[in-house]
């Protein structure tokens, strides 16, 4: 075969292979042609729900026992020993330490020694005080008929009289000593630090041995934690909307008592306990603009304890109706807020809406919304008006 055929052969091969694509090219329509729907992304979408919702309103609380006392020393002397575990629960009365009794009991029998003595002496005084009354009556018929001296009576009559004074002072010693038996006595008890109330009791400031005296500042303190206090603040505003909501001061009354609190702790659980109002502080601070509120909260395990920090809420209302969708669904954007919502033909519509409260992990959509639109969960910021999706139900994690 010549080359000016193979040429010939070479160049009828490749127009058949443009001829053969061609014919198919034809054949197969395209995509497009066939009308497919072009590449929709997927996104979650949830519905917006309609409920009457309680609205909160949560504050930064402090704990503090309900009773806080400091066991401070009395009289000075020796810690002898501890009586109490420190950090564990203690009962009114329980000894806590022990001071050195011993001075103090030696005070104590002195002070009965003298006291022994001087009724002693008042009795000696009054048998005195009896003979010389029964002188003056002897001596004064007898000066009368002049049977005795004048000289006489009179010396009897002084002589009573100085056993009168003798008798005044020795009770008045009596009364002097049963004050330093008292005092003894007092001083004797302080030897013993007790509880003054039931509660758990702290760190002990001082050791055994340690020399202690009133000047000597808190040995330990103890605080009934069972129910426990919870200190926290609300803005003036705050206050004064929620007692102007009550016309008269019954209601007002009932209303606190009515109040329920609930208390989210440190590690984000909700405490299962709920508290109740205790009082509102006299006065508004001048720095702060706002007043100070207690509540109390039971405490069965102990397991608050003064000095800790948590979270107080409370129900102040219940707003009937609420527009709820997951916070996740709400884009804040200049100071405003959107919602990509999606509509029956799958396609977006991006709106500005206005937020309410906040209820947990949802918003409360004041306008812009309508029960049952399918709202944009997760990728809000990437939607935009018009873009068709591919929508999915949104699954809530716990």
């Amino acid at each position: 075969m010549s080359k000016v055929q193979k040429r010939y052969l070479l160049i009828g091969g490749v127009l058949g292979l443009i001829v053969l694509a061609l014919i198919v090219g034809a054949v197969r329509p395209s995509k497009q042609a066939m009308g497919a729907p072009p590449n929709t992304p997927d996104v979650e979408v949830a519905q917006v729900q309609k409920e009457d919702v309680p609205i909160y309103l949560e504050w930064i609380g402090t704990l503090d026992g309900l009773v806080n006392a400091d066991v401070r020393a009395q009289v000075t002397g020796y810690l002898l020993k501890q009586g109490y575990q420190e950090g564990a629960s203690v009962k009114q009365g329980q000894l806590l330490f022990q001071i050195d009794p011993r001075p103090f009991q030696a005070a104590l029998d002195q002070a009965q020694g003298q006291l022994a003595q001087a009724k002693a002496a008042l009795a000696n005084a009054e048998a005195v005080q009896r003979r010389t009354e029964l002188d003056v009556q002897r001596y004064k018929p007898l000066a009368e008929q002049q049977a005795a001296s004048q000289q006489d009576l009179d010396n009897a009559v002084q002589n009573n009289l100085a056993a009168l004074a003798t008798v005044e002072t020795a009770k008045a010693q009596i009364k002097t000593y049963e004050a330093s038996v008292e005092t003894a006595k007092i001083n004797l008890d302080f030897t013993r630090l007790a509880s003054p109330i039931d509660g758990v009791a702290g760190q002990a400031q001082l050791q055994v041995g340690a020399l202690v005296s009133p000047s000597s500042g808190v040995v330990t303190s103890v605080s009934t934690v069972d129910p426990i206090k919870v200190y926290f603040t609300v803005s003036e505003p705050q206050y004064l909307s929620w007692r102007r909501r009550f016309p008269t001061e019954e209601s007002r009354l009932q209303a606190d008592k009515e109040l329920r609190l609930q208390l989210i702790l440190a590690d984000g659980s909700t405490y299962p306990h709920e508290g109740k109002f205790y009082f509102a502080d006299r006065q508004v601070n001048e720095t702060t603009g706002a007043i100070r509120i207690a509540g109390l909260f039971p405490n069965p395990n102990n397991i608050l304890r003064p000095g800790g920090y948590a979270k107080v809420r409370a129900v102040i209302r219940t707003q009937p109706g609420a527009l709820l969708v997951p916070q996740r669904a709400v884009s804040e954007l200049q100071g405003g807020y959107q919602i990509a919502v999606v509509g029956a033909d799958n396609k977006v519509d991006v709106r500005t809406v206005t937020v309410g409260d906040r209820v947990d992990n949802r918003w409360i959509i004041a306008n812009g919304l309508n029960p049952g639109d399918r709202v944009v969960v997760e990728g809000v910021q990437r939607m935009r008006s018009g873009l068709r999706v591919n929508p999915k139900p949104f699954m809530a994690q716990n």
